[in-house]
């Protein structure tokens, strides 16, 4: 039992995964700072950030809606990303839980966040939040469905594997399954899915401040806001860590492989942060077509030309 409260609470989970989370935001910040010719924030900007919400923000609760799921919201978002990161980290870092059919599990904990800030946007009576709820419940609507076809074409390039370890050591034995035409494919359907699911432009739309005044956001302030804070640290952790997972070769933690591992893993971030500098905000409409038809369609083909190996 001790042994499962520190991998959840400790390593690597809430603590590890939210200070590595907030290194990961302070580089995105950063590359997007130079990108725009700015300075950028300090390395500790994204604590000082957090303890300012925590410590010195006054909580204000909606005068309409539903205090209590208002409030338990934000606690379920932060429950659903750190359990995602103890059950996708654990296996990067080369722990075997003894979980068979992980990979389902981690699926769903991911969408735990996304469906708790309907939750509280929708509970706060706001008409600006309800937008940006029901922008979000479409947008997950449309790539939760591409995402889980990336990770079926996993499992058909791993064969047949339900578990995040097995998928890893599959790819160590032979090579990265991003090493050929399917891979390539699932990893680039991915990489959208994952810019989605951490609300980054061009898919900002359920915030979009100039629009909505950061939408299922507006009304949260002070502790519940810095709990919203902190999940999306450890989702900037836990996802592009499950993509490395996924389709590249996950982590090897020996001699100089831990360099090439921290490579990786900030690669993906920095083709993030590329991607939302580089584009405008889409329409709900258009990203709702962009996933329903073009992803799945490059998705299906991924696990086509899996199927017949390559």
């Amino acid at each position: 039992m001790a042994v499962y409260l520190f991998y959840f609470l400790v390593f690597p989970g809430l603590i590890f995964a939210a200070v590595t989370g907030a290194f990961l935001s302070w580089f995105d910040r950063k590359i997007t700072a130079r990108v725009q010719f700015r300075k950028g924030p300090p390395l500790l900007q994204p604590f000082y950030d957090f303890f300012k919400l925590l410590l010195v923000k006054e909580t204000i609760l909606p005068k309409q809606g539903s205090p209590f799921i208002f409030l338990a919201a934000p606690v379920f978002a932060l429950f659903g990303a750190t359990m995602s990161a103890v059950f996708i980290l654990l296996p990067l870092f080369n722990i075997k839980s003894g979980f068979s059919g992980d990979l389902l599990v981690i699926f769903y904990l991911l969408t735990i966040p996304s469906f708790s800030y309907v939750a509280g946007s929708l509970a706060s009576g706001n008409p600006l939040a309800s937008v940006g709820g029901s922008r979000e419940m479409k947008l997950i609507i449309s790539y939760e469905m591409t995402f889980l076809l990336v990770i079926a074409g996993v499992i058909m390039k791993s064969s047949q594997n339900f578990d995040l370890y097995s998928v890893i050591s599959a790819q160590q034995v032979s090579s990265p399954f991003i090493g050929s035409i399917s891979g390539v494919l699932l990893f680039i359907v991915a990489v959208f899915c994952i810019q989605a699911k951490l609300g980054l432009v061009p898919f900002d739309m359920a915030e979009a401040e100039t629009e909505i005044n950061s939408g299922a956001f507006i009304e949260y302030s002070g502790v519940p806001y810095a709990l919203i804070k902190l999940t999306k640290y450890i989702m900037f952790l836990a996802l592009p860590a499950f993509l490395t997972g996924l389709l590249l070769n996950g982590f090897n933690l020996h001699g100089i492989n831990i360099l090439w591992a921290v490579l990786k893993l900030t690669g993906v971030v920095l083709l993030l942060t590329l991607i939302r500098n580089t584009n405008p905000r889409l329409k709900i409409k258009q990203a709702v077509s962009f996933f329903m038809i073009w992803m799945n369609l490059i998705a299906v083909i991924a696990i086509v030309l899996a199927y017949f190996g390559y």
